[in-house]
């Protein structure tokens, strides 16, 4: 299978059957420009490098948690591992994975643990993972999403760390 089959056939009803998209309050981002990272470099002359695309952001109380990184399932889960630290460390997340839809390996940036798990956490142990000290406003305030303009604006994935820094030093 191609990488767009191994997302549909096995990633997705893995997430699926681990809660990310069923349990409330908890999503998952596949779409191009709901998971660009960035724009790309500016070069000389105003053209732009490739953008950086996750292929996966799972999403929890309006709280961005984990990177997926998908490849075929006929490369090994490690190929996509630097993908994915790269992408978790713009994003300034904890967790991340790589996955080929057979296997998935797991990477913790915090402690740097990496491991190969035989299911992602569901969207609660992850929240609980991320954040193990209870906090009352941390909960009130997730659950007031971003203002996107119905979508047609989103912000920049380091405007959105500092929001978030924010947030958490209250």
């Amino acid at each position: 299978m191609n990488e767009a089959e191994t997302r549909a056939e096995l990633i997705d009803p893995k997430l699926r059957a681990n809660g990310w998209g069923v349990v409330e309050d908890s999503k998952i981002l596949r779409e191009r420009n709901v998971c660009k990272i960035t724009d790309g470099r500016i070069q000389v002359g105003g053209a732009r490098k490739k953008p950086l695309i996750a292929d996966y952001i799972l999403v929890y109380k309006g709280i961005k948690l984990a990177v997926v990184e998908a490849k075929s399932d006929k490369l090994a889960v490690s190929e996509g591992v630097a993908q994915a630290k790269l992408y978790a460390q713009k994003l300034n997340l904890e967790t991340t994975y790589s996955t080929n839809g057979n296997e998935i390996y797991q990477i913790c940036l915090k402690t740097g643990e990496e491991k190969r798990v035989e299911d992602f956490l569901s969207p609660q142990a992850l929240w609980e993972k991320t954040y193990s000290d209870q906090n009352d406003w941390r909960e009130q305030f997730s659950s007031i999403p971003f203002e996107g303009k119905s979508g047609t604006w989103q912000l920049r994935y380091y405007q959105e760390i500092a929001v978030k820094n924010t947030l958490e030093a209250i």
